[in-house]
């Protein structure tokens, strides 16, 4: 039922266990197929993946790029986008069986759902994070693609995908989507906390509260994922 979308670039650390916890939805029926959309890793990133049984697309790096190629791969009729680095909390598959049931017998219009933000960190600086990111959801419907993306494959093609973008693509997908179309799930996608912990946290949160508002001041993306990743 579900295709499951993975962009990776050098992505050995994290990759197994967002594989792993896809296997009791596999093992269930829901996940059919595995996607792992390459932007050209120099790691152990592929070997992971093909020992998992993943399907590997190799192709230009660059998330919106690298999302659209294992999109366009994909067989079944719901499509499932994760990062590398983001780990579905257990029991995650019987809440988006529920979610995908209703949608299917038309008890709500075609919708899209995400998944709670957490962080794998303790303390108090990630649980300012999290609890941001639920404000950010709760009044904006605006989850980043770490929450991970639940979508028909039918809804997905009618609003285009995602575009060819380095950053922002989710971003980007969601304002097409619009607040009605968005789900918010209670199961959590666990997020690694790497870049907060190597830039400090708040350092992070300025750097991505600048990024969007540069982007929704019109900024090429260029620009903001030269500064993103300085």
């Amino acid at each position: 039922m579900i295709s499951v979308v993975i962009p990776t670039l050098n992505a050995e650390e994290r990759l197994g266990p967002t594989l792993a916890a896809l296997i009791p939805a596999a093992v269930d029926g829901l996940v059919r197929e595995v996607i792992v959309a390459d932007g050209g890793s120099t790691d152990r990133t592929l070997d992971i993946a093909d020992a998992a049984g993943a399907e590997i697309v190799r192709c230009e790096p660059g998330r919106g790029m690298q999302l659209m190629a294992g999109a366009e791969k994909a067989r079944f009729p719901w499509l499932l986008f994760l990062h590398a680095d983001t780990v579905l909390e257990p029991g995650w598959h019987d809440e988006a069986r529920s979610f995908i049931d209703t949608v299917e017998a038309k008890r709500v219009s075609p919708a899209a759902a995400v998944f709670r933000f957490s962080l794998d960190d303790t303390g108090l600086a990630p649980r300012i994070v999290e609890a941001g990111v639920a404000v950010r959801c709760t009044l904006f419907k605006l989850p980043y693609g770490d929450q991970g993306l639940l979508i028909p494959a039918r809804l997905f093609r009618e609003i285009g995908g995602y575009k060819p973008l380095p950053l922002m693509e989710d971003v980007d997908i969601v304002r097409r989507l619009g607040r009605r179309r968005i789900v918010m799930l209670r199961s959590r996608a666990i997020t690694s906390a790497a870049r907060y912990r190597r830039d400090g946290y708040g350092r992070r949160i300025a750097r991505n509260l600048s990024c969007l508002g540069l982007y929704l001041l019109g900024t090429p993306v260029e620009k903001i994922s030269r500064f993103y990743e300085r």
